[in-house]
């Protein structure tokens, strides 16, 4: 059984996933949830969203993270580690522990398409839920992305599709969860401490493939390291393997460029797409998540005419490689959601014959940065703006390299005034790029309202332009 007929219900933590989880679990009181718990943490405190899920019957315990009482379920919000003492408290009181999307696939298990990896989820999983839709599929975008599955899964429509972007951490107290079609993108360090080790956070992206059967799809990117490594865990179930990356790899299914076309072959019939120059997304990284997307939807019974059509009438997404301005001849780039060292190289390819002028830091991640900034320094930036509380690391790993490669490196105390720095650097032709590397947390809530005031300093820009 997927789920006790009924059951009481403990959820973990009061951010948005638990407070989905909490709503649902409103709704279905003395019918399927006999009683709902939730306890928010040790920093927990009653809100307007507390009192009203309250007086709907839902019990709330503020202030601590010491679990008492039985539970036949407990969900875990993804913020909270499974390594962490709540967690373990909390296992300890409850018949069975998982994080939400598991929960929800629990109660609807049909048709999912999930995506992971380090760098390229939220853009092949908007993809895939893009294409589906385009060609007469009904689909919604669900976990990671922003919408919890669980939010979705009562107003689902009959025979639609689930397109999952699933974190780490949300794959990581999976046990059941069995997607269809399984799409891992890559796997470069990240979520450290979350995971406590590089082969954790492995480990659990890894957990995509697990309880998949003859009959399902895995997407592997071949041409990443990490994931290469997992091809054979998604060989073990007997699905079926599409080896993902820019060169053919010769396997009878796989996704790849030839003569500038994408092209998708399944079990040996090969689907040849669209021209990569037609795609409105840039960058090598985005020609995979092309891929990527279009094997997933091809699986599942998209045409090829959909595919293509579909793929050229994507567009970029908000925080990721997202044009904002061009002013004074300079083009103003928003990939606030690169907050990995990872993200900002593969952004760089979209710009292979722009000179750039790099924004990074943030909140820092404590990513080392050898690796990085020789590949910067070889790439097309010419200068690099470092900012925000990471700015002195950043700064002292990209001196030495200046001095060796004619790069300019200047430091800025924050985004307004790294925006500024910029624009003195910039000349015509240059594109400016935010892709920091680093989270977001030092000035910001995330790295949606770092974008957004990106794009607000840009209009600022614009307007002084127009202006002068």
């Amino acid at each position: 059984m997927l789920l006790p007929e009924t059951f009481d219900l403990l959820v973990l933590g009061l951010g948005s996933t638990g407070l989905a989880v909490a709503r649902w679990g409103a709704a279905h009181l003395g019918e399927r949830v006999r009683s709902v718990t939730v306890y928010g943490g040790a920093a927990s405190a009653p809100s307007a969203e507390t009192d009203a899920l309250g007086a709907a019957g839902v019990r709330f315990v503020f202030g601590t993270e010491l679990v008492e009482g039985d539970y036949d379920v407990c969900v875990a919000s993804p913020g909270i580690s499974e390594f962490s003492a709540f967690f373990a408290r909390s296992r300890e009181h409850a018949l069975a522990i998982m994080g939400e999307p598991e929960f929800a696939w629990r109660l609807s298990p049909e048709h999912w398409i999930a995506v992971t990896g380090t760098n390229g989820k939220t853009t092949t999983t908007s993809l895939v839920n893009h294409i589906l839709n385009e060609s007469g599929r009904a689909s919604v975008a669900v976990g990671n992305i922003g919408l919890a599955p669980i939010a979705a899964v009562d107003d689902r429509a009959p025979g639609s599709w689930f397109a999952a972007e699933l974190s780490s951490y949300q794959l990581a107290t999976t046990s059941m969860l069995h997607p269809r079609v399984a799409v891992l993108m890559n796997i470069t360090p990240d979520h450290l401490a979350w995971h406590g080790t590089l082969d954790a956070y492995a480990a659990a992206k890894r957990k995509i493939f697990a309880n998949q059967e003859p009959g399902d799809l895995a997407v592997v990117c071949v041409e990443d390291a990490g994931a290469r490594a997992a091809l054979s865990a998604a060989r073990s179930t007997g699905a079926a393997v599409c080896e993902l990356s820019h060169d053919d790899s010769g396997a009878a299914s796989a996704a790849f460029c030839d003569e500038g076309v994408l092209v998708v072959r399944l079990n040996g019939v090969e689907h040849r797409l669209v021209p990569t120059a037609e795609l409105r997304i840039r960058g090598a990284h985005n020609e995979l998540n092309a891929l990527a997307a279009a094997a997933a939807a091809l699986w599942v019974g998209a045409s090829d005419e959909d595919v293509r059509a579909a793929l050229v009438s994507f567009t970029a997404l908000e925080h990721r490689i997202e044009p904002v301005a061009q002013i004074d001849g300079v083009r103003y780039i928003n990939d606030s959601k690169a907050t990995n060292t990872d993200a900002v190289e593969k952004a760089l390819t979209a710009f292979p014959d722009e000179p750039v002028v790099l924004l990074l830091g943030g909140s820092d991640k404590g990513t080392p940065l050898e690796e990085f900034v020789e590949d910067v320094v070889h790439s097309t930036v010419r200068a690099v703006v470092c900012f925000g509380d990471a700015r002195q690391r950043f700064l002292d790993a990209f001196v030495e390299a200046a001095g060796r490669h004619d790069i300019d490196v200047a430091e800025a105390e924050d985004l307004a005034d790294a925006v500024d720095v910029a624009r003195s650097l910039a000349e015509r032709g240059d594109v400016v790029l935010l892709s920091p590397a680093c989270a977001s947390f030092d000035e910001f809530s995330g790295f949606e309202e770092r974008g957004r005031a990106f794009k607000e300093l840009v209009a600022a820009l614009g307007r002084d332009a127009e202006s002068a």
